[in-house]
């Protein structure tokens, strides 16, 4: 007998943290528990899942009271300075057995309040601390973007800290042997981190200066024969060129290219959720 699929692809957690680990000047890991994370699934690759924390001095999340399909608008109407501050994030790690969720946030600014919310949130938490996610529960659940299409011979990356937990999980996903070129920029040499793959990949780390590192880096580069596929990943400006670069001067296949921005210089989430609108 098939087991009934959830009527939903994403369900919202309850979550508390377990520890936080520092680990390099941009980057801070906190694993999450929570009574019901059995159910959530990591999907691999660049899973993503929308993070709520509380407000300053409040001990939770402040939600909708109905979570349901209309869950997004209910949140936008709720009191910009009461509800739950709302972030994206990847699935950096998923255990079972204890149940743990790791999630590394790229930080900003220092320790005491100076950086934006989910900086300021990651550097100040300890354990016990609570907030709730909205996360999946099947494996294909339209979080995922990095789809090479069949046909893919060799795969391109490009990045910033921002899109690091993601780069890690489509690295350990990668099927071996496949070949890949990668570029990370980062702000300090410190940063840089160890990346298990078996896929045949050529990483590259840059160390943030003037100008668009990995740009410059993507078109001084010397690329494999074959048919490409693109995963454009970081600040929308740099995005933007590496995309426009890689279709419009490399020829790749439009429909071969999946670019996001995590962020934007010089915009909040809030401007880029005010957008929306």
């Amino acid at each position: 007998m098939t087991a009934a699929q959830p009527a939903t692809p994403y369900l919202f957690f309850d979550l508390r943290v377990l520890r936080t680990e520092r680990l390099s000047p941009a980057m801070v890991r906190v694993t999450f528990g929570g009574e019901r994370l059995s159910t959530l699934v990591g999907g691999g690759r660049d899973q993503r899942f929308k993070l709520f924390l509380p407000q300053p001095g409040q001990e939770v999340p402040v939600l909708p009271e109905v979570l349901d399909e209309n869950w997004f608008t209910t949140w936008r109407a709720q009191d910009p300075a009461v509800r739950a501050v709302m972030r994206t994030y990847t699935v950096r790690a998923l255990r079972h057995g204890p149940d743990e969720l790791d999630v590394d946030f790229a930080v900003h600014g220092d320790a005491n309040g100076h950086g934006g919310p989910a900086t300021n949130w990651a550097q100040a938490a300890r354990p016990g601390d609570r907030v709730s996610i909205l996360g999946p529960v099947v494996e294909d659940n339209g979080g995922v973007d990095f789809q090479p299409p069949a046909g893919t011979d060799w795969v391109l990356i490009t990045a910033d800290e921002t899109a690091l937990p993601a780069v890690a999980g489509i690295l350990a996903w990668l099927p071996a042997g496949t070949p890949a070129k990668v570029w990370i920029e980062v702000p300090h040499a410190d940063d840089i981190q160890d990346l298990p793959t078996e896929a045949d990949a050529e990483i590259t780390w840059l160390v943030r200066g003037a100008g668009s590192p990995v740009l410059d880096a993507v078109r001084a580069a010397e690329f494999p024969a074959g048919v490409p596929y693109a995963w454009i990943a970081g600040e929308a400006g740099t995005v933007r060129g590496v995309r426009r670069h890689v279709v419009g001067e490399r020829g790749f296949d439009r429909r071969a290219v999946t670019f996001t921005g995590y962020w934007r210089r010089g915009a909040t989430e809030e401007d880029l959720l005010a957008e929306l609108v």
